[in-house]
C-alpha cells in the first residue's frame, strides 16, 4: 500500500505558517442569553415574595455602621460594614441580643479604633431607635417598648436602605487672586523651615540640656561663711 506524507504548503515570504485549527464544534459551546427577559421577571417576582414574607421588616436589611474601607487607598471613603460592635452597642444602651430582634446588625469581631467612628455610630444607632416602629409579638397584647396603636396603623414597610449612608463631596478651595502677601511670602521656604524644624528637635534640646547643666555647675553655692 503506499502512504503519502502531509506536506504542509509554506506561504510566501516571511510570513507565519498557517496552522489554524478550524475544526471544533464551536456552535455548542456558544453562551446565548434568550432568558434575559424571563430571569428579570423571576427576579421581581422574588423580590416582591420576599418582601411579603417579612413585612413588615425593610426590605434592604437590617441596620448597617458606617466604616471606613482598608488600606491607605480606599480608608477615605465610608461606606456600610458588616455590623455594629459591642462598644458601640453598649454607648447607645443597646443589648446585643436585642439588636438582632429589632433589625440591627451586629459584628463582635469589629473593634472601634477611634473615637469619632464611635460617635458617629452610636447617634446612628440612637437616630434609628427614635425612628423604629416596634410591633407587638402578639396582636392585643402589647409589651414595654412596643409602639402604640395610632403608630402601627401608619407604619408602611421601608423600601429603600435604613440610613443611607451620604458620601462627603470633596473640598474645593475656590479660586482666587494672588495677593500681595502671597507672593512676599515662599511656600518652599515654609516647607523648609518646618522640616528642619521637625529634624533638629532632638538637638536642640540635649543642647538646651547641656547648657542648663553646664549653668548650675558654674552657679556660686547660695551660701557664705561669716569672716571672723
Amino acid at each position: 500500500a503506499c502512504h503519502k506524507e502531509r506536506v504542509t504548503k509554506m506561504p510566501k515570504h516571511n510570513n507565519m505558517i498557517p496552522d489554524g485549527h478550524f475544526h471544533k464544534n464551536w456552535q455548542e459551546r456558544v453562551k446565548t442569553w434568550f432568558d434575559q427577559a424571563a430571569r428579570k421577571k423571576r427576579r421581581r417576582t422574588a423580590r416582591l415574595a420576599k418582601a411579603a414574607r417579612i413585612a413588615p421588616r425593610p426590605i434592604k436589611g437590617p441596620l448597617r455602621p458606617a466604616v471606613h474601607s482598608q488600606t491607605a487607598k480606599y480608608n477615605m471613603k465610608i461606606r456600610a460594614g458588616r455590623g455594629f460592635t459591642l462598644e458601640e452597642l453598649r454607648e447607645a444602651g443597646i443589648n446585643p441580643k436585642e439588636a438582632l430582634t429589632i433589625g440591627i446588625a451586629v459584628d463582635h469581631r469589629r473593634k472601634n479604633r477611634c473615637i469619632e467612628s464611635l460617635q458617629t455610630n452610636v447617634a446612628r444607632l440612637k437616630e434609628y431607635r427614635s425612628k423604629l416602629v416596634l410591633f407587638p409579638r402578639k396582636a392585643g397584647k402589647p409589651k414595654k417598648g412596643d409602639a402604640a396603636d395610632s403608630e402601627l396603623a401608619t407604619a408602611t414597610q421601608l423600601t429603600s436602605s435604613i440610613l443611607p449612608i451620604s458620601r462627603r463631596p470633596p473640598l474645593r478651595e475656590v479660586a482666587r487672586k494672588i495677593t500681595d502677601e502671597d507672593r512676599a511670602t515662599s511656600a518652599y521656604h515654609a516647607l523648609r523651615t518646618a522640616r528642619v524644624n521637625l529634624r533638629l528637635v532632638g538637638p536642640r534640646h540635649k543642647k538646651e540640656q547641656e547648657k542648663t547643666k553646664a549653668m548650675q555647675v558654674l552657679r556660686p553655692s547660695c551660701y557664705s561663711l561669716e569672716q571672723k
